[in-house]
């Protein structure tokens, strides 16, 4: 192994044992002809990063640091986070246009991690799938339904190795919760209930216009403001339709509550709170999703929601009903004071017992109940790191633990929340046609036509 891989792996799991145990996990296809162009571990991979201000710098000095890659192009909208980078990695070469970057270098790079805006994650991730490069993209994986499945379907054609940014899918808490809820430690599950206390978006018509924030506005500005110098705001726009700009969408994270551009609380923490249900019952898609808040509003998602989910039986587990709640939502059982009142957290509810989680901490319910019951041994192996995952993973040497083939169906589940809010129906779901069965009125949620210049090909 070459000395310059500073990833820590786990000294305890072989790499047959990882490449065994990371199958139950949806790991990605390690038999691709697409992997890193040579075997030989000393190969350093050559990587384009798209989106390198903000969680995109993070993503990059994260992954440069594992010393296994070369980083040989960067692309941002915006000027000042595209210099700052380039001041780091002045070999790069540097895009505005990620469009470019594909035209330009596309046999220069072997990987590329996609750091955008909710509204184009797919199309910088298209290009790369189709030129056979490994693609690692934050959550969520696009942004309707419609682009997540075309992106999920390209990645499974191009047999490359992929990862969504869900971190906390790695982490050591949520590999044990798993375990425990798989080995029945409290029985069959029949439902579950997610919480987040983040309360970004429209709270209601009379409460946006009482609010001094902008942020709350409750109808799309009409007035052009000046862009910012260092933004090119056509190019951020990208796929989205076309206005004027105004400091209502942006800077971040005032863009992520218009629905033109992403779809509020749901898509974004779904993909971290939703994750963890999603794994541990095997989750897939859902027979049927119905939604509950104040009334849609036509430009801006919700600050508080709640989505109750219905999932059929899979392998030895029966049918679970999956509840998630948003802003001043809350479970029954937390309103009652049932249960430690989380801010945020994952409810299992079994047919032995209860099992409460956050991103780090999980305690079994009644506590007194589980003192002397012992855990399942460990099955799911440590992760070295969720991003070194990835760059193992692109060398030969591991999986991924959500490649797009899992991240794929967990982020529709999470799109399908909000179309059956916008809707205004209890859906009925066919994931094969991707349509809720007689309810036209999802079909705008579900897909929508692209600006001119902005193709998925």
């Amino acid at each position: 192994m070459s000395d310059q891989l500073s990833i820590q792996r786990n000294p305890v799991v072989s790499r047959r044992q990882w490449l065994a145990n990371a199958t139950l996990i949806g790991g990605a296809a390690l038999a691709s002809p697409r992997l890193l162009r040579a075997a030989s571990p000393n190969d350093r991979m050559r990587v384009a990063f798209i989106g390198v201000g903000g969680r995109g710098g993070a993503n990059l000095a994260t992954i440069e640091a594992t010393k296994a890659i070369d980083v040989v192009a960067l692309c941002d909208v915006q000027q000042n986070a595209l210099d700052s980078a380039a001041s780091r990695f002045p070999n790069a070469a540097a895009h505005r246009d990620f469009r470019r970057l594909f035209d330009r270098q596309g046999n220069d790079i072997d990987a590329v991690v996609v750091s955008t805006t909710e509204h184009t994650h797919a199309f910088a991730t298209m290009p790369a799938l189709q030129l056979g490069k490994h693609v690692y993209c934050e959550k969520p994986l696009a942004y309707n339904i419609d682009e997540t499945r075309r992106i999920t379907e390209a990645a499974a054609k191009a047999g490359v190795v992929t990862q969504m940014g869900t971190q906390i899918h790695a982490s050591p808490n949520y590999h044990r919760v798993v375990e425990k809820i798989q080995s029945g430690m409290i029985g069959d599950v029949t439902e579950a209930h997610v919480w987040v206390s983040r309360a970004w978006g429209l709270q209601s018509e009379a409460d946006a216009k009482k609010h001094g924030d902008r942020l709350y506005v409750a109808e799309r500005p009409t007035e052009a403001m000046t862009p910012p110098a260092n933004l090119d705001w056509d190019l951020w726009l990208g796929p989205a339709p076309e206005r004027p700009y105004n400091d209502v969408y942006f800077p971040g994270p005032n863009w992520y509550r218009w629905w033109d551009f992403a779809n509020g609380t749901m898509s974004d923490l779904g993909s971290h709170w939703n994750d963890l249900p999603y794994w541990a019952l095997k989750l897939d898609a859902p027979k049927t999703v119905e939604s509950f808040g104040i009334e849609p509003h036509a430009e801006i998602a919700p600050a508080s929601m709640t989505t109750v989910y219905q999932y059929g039986a899979r392998e030895n587990m029966p049918p679970v009903q999956l509840s998630w709640y948003q802003g001043t939502h809350k479970p029954q059982r937390w309103t009652d004071g049932e249960i430690p009142q989380w801010s945020s957290g994952v409810l299992f509810v079994g047919t032995r017992g209860m099992l409460l989680s956050d991103y780090g901490k999980h305690v079994l319910l009644p506590e007194e109940n589980f003192v002397d019951v012992q855990p399942p041994a460990q099955f799911i192996p440590e992760s070295p790191g969720h991003h070194a995952e990835w760059v193992l993973a692109c060398r030969g040497e591991a999986t991924t633990a959500s490649p797009f083939s899992y991240a794929g169906p967990l982020t529709e589940a999470n799109h399908l929340g909000n179309v059956a809010y916008r809707a205004g129906e209890k859906l009925h779901w066919d994931a094969k046609a991707m349509r809720a069965v007689g309810c036209p009125q999802a079909d705008p949620f579900i897909k929508r036509t692209p600006r001119s210049g902005w193709s998925l090909g």
